[in-house]
């Protein structure tokens, strides 16, 4: 095929491709720059285009993969850059210590939370929260399933309450 019979088959095929691009994009200037690149690669590699093969499918294929190539390359570049003037604090080894008072308070305050539940509400949540599924405290406390599932559920609602006053 001539070069000018390859570039006529190229133009009277193109246009399809503009919503395409907008399609993948969602972006007008980007899907434009999408569809030059696309042409641009189908003019440099025409001569792995096989004459009698699906031209439409031959620019599909190309667009797609200029544009996950161009999708990679960005997802590869983006790179946070921290311009706070306390650079010198970002890659030193200075270890932090937690402090554990906290985390050991609220634990204290939550285990009191759970103690001051009712009982009918805190002997299937402590059941639950011990790894037993609901049918099995069903069966242990012999009551009905959606008892079970409502108990627990109001017994995390009070709790819920308790953690918020923390």
């Amino acid at each position: 095929m001539a070069a000018l019979e390859f570039n006529q088959v190229l133009l009277s095929n193109a246009e399809f491709l503009k919503p395409f691009a907008i399609t993948l994009t969602r972006d007008t200037e980007a899907a434009k720059d999408l569809f030059q690149e696309t042409m641009y690669r189908a003019l440099v590699n025409e001569d792995k285009y096989k004459v009698g093969t699906n031209v439409k499918a031959w620019l599909y294929t190309i667009m797609r993969n200029v544009f996950i190539n161009g999708y990679r390359r960005k997802a590869k570049q983006q790179t946070i850059f921290d311009a706070t003037p306390n650079e010198a604090l970002l890659n030193s080894n200075q270890l932090s210590v937690m402090n554990d008072a906290a985390s050991i308070l609220n634990h204290k305050e939550l285990q009191k939370a759970i103690y001051n539940l009712p009982e009918i509400f805190k002997t299937p949540f402590m059941l639950y929260f011990d790894g037993f599924k609901y049918h099995e405290i069903a069966e242990v406390l012999n009551e009905p399933l959606g008892t079970i599932k409502s108990r627990i559920h109001f017994a995390r609602k009070l709790l819920k309450e308790q953690a918020e006053r923390f």
